[in-house]
């Protein structure tokens, strides 16, 4: 999966957006998605775990 970012306030860029939509292989997404969307909400907020080394990430996401 590759992803790209399109300057839509240029004519050229639009046309050339139009152009990708049409092909059967593309698909286009205009925002994040919901999950990554709470998650950004989520940091911004405050919401988020430290820890002190990789290994406590791990032994924490096992549990």
């Amino acid at each position: 999966m590759t992803y790209i970012t399109i300057d839509t306030t240029e004519k050229q860029a639009l046309q050339f957006l139009e152009y990708v939509k049409t092909l059967p292989f593309v698909t286009v997404h205009k925002g994040p998605n919901p999950a990554t969307l709470k998650a950004m909400d989520d940091v911004k907020k405050g919401r988020t775990k430290k820890h002190k080394s990789s290994k406590d990430l791990v032994s924490f996401l096992n549990k």
